[in-house]
């Protein structure tokens, strides 16, 4: 009810990006879900945290008041880290003592890391390889030192995070996509589960399901390539004509392209690829192009 996923199609141990949504069909949050055997295992953005907590409370109390058996629990005694990147398996294989290889990209399970029981899940933010690792909040210092014991495993601040995250086309809540923002217009149909599509049953399906079969709303997400300067979050975007049409969302120089790349909104009818568009970058108009994303290929474990 609370989200887009088909989560009765969802495996045991796999896990899906799914959107919570509000009765305007804007998307609340992002969250990976993971199926366990007897739970779901929610992990949202940390800045939505409270937010999602309190929604995912009443909702829970409607349903107790109708007799189901549901319960939320927010797991306050673990610390999340991230480990990306191409040599991310090898590095977690010698404190796991086990052959990860054939761990799916999307799936979470239960791992002993140096000892220690953690929620491993083969996902991340960057458009790579790579885990995210739930740990004891007592161990997670310990175990980052022993990673960091890997000559190829270093710290990483939000910075190169952002340019990653960037690269591989994935939007940051709060900047790509809010509460006022539809699937549809974000491009994100594709979180929307095939059932779900034809049942709804989700939090403003009666506004996002009309808006998917029209192919509706007024604006859509697009990936630019821009020249001379970068473009940041709200400059504004121009028709080749000068019109206002839209504003960038994200925007840094890509260290994998060398160009400047950046996500905007613009008007609809303006979003098809390779068409040519300016930006405002301070009082300086600069060209720019639409082009698909990800900007970089994605790297994600295959078996």
């Amino acid at each position: 009810h609370l989200v887009v996923a088909d989560l009765k199609e969802l495996p045991v141990g796999g896990s899906t990006l799914s959107l919570f949504t509000n009765d305007k069909g804007g998307i609340e949050d992002d969250t990976i879900i993971t199926q366990q055997q007897d739970s779901l295992y929610v992990v949202s953005n940390a800045g939505c945290a409270d937010k999602d907590f309190a929604h995912l409370n009443k909702h829970a109390k409607i349903f107790q008041d109708q007799g189901a058996d549901v319960e939320v629990r927010k797991i306050e005694d673990h610390s999340l880290i991230a480990l990306q990147g191409p040599s991310a398996q090898k590095a977690l294989e010698q404190l796991a003592g086990i052959d990860l290889a054939q761990m799916a990209f999307m799936t979470g399970q239960t791992v002993d890391i140096a000892g220690v029981p953690c929620h491993v899940a083969r996902s991340g933010y960057t458009g790579e390889d790579g885990f995210e690792l739930s740990i004891p909040t007592g161990e997670v210092v310990g175990i980052t030192a022993r990673l960091l014991e890997n000559p190829e495993v270093k710290l990483a601040g939000l910075g190169a995070r952002d340019s990653l995250r960037l690269e591989a086309g994935l939007c940051l809540y709060g900047s790509d996509i809010d509460a006022t923002t539809t699937p549809m217009e974000a491009n994100l149909v594709w979180t929307i589960g095939k059932r779900r599509r034809a049942e709804g049953g989700f939090i403003g399906a009666d506004v996002i399901l009309p808006q998917l079969a029209a192919k509706g709303g007024e604006r859509r997400r697009i990936g630019l390539i821009v020249e001379g300067a970068p473009a940041r979050a709200h400059a504004k975007v121009l028709s080749a004509d000068g019109e206002e049409i839209g504003e960038i969302t994200s925007g840094v120089p890509s260290p994998s392209l060398g160009k400047n790349v950046a996500m905007a909104y613009v008007r609809k009818g303006f979003n098809k690829r390779g068409t040519p568009l300016k930006v405002q970058v301070r009082n300086r108009i600069q060209e720019a192009t639409v082009v698909k994303m990800p900007f970089v290929a994605a790297n994600y474990h295959k078996i």
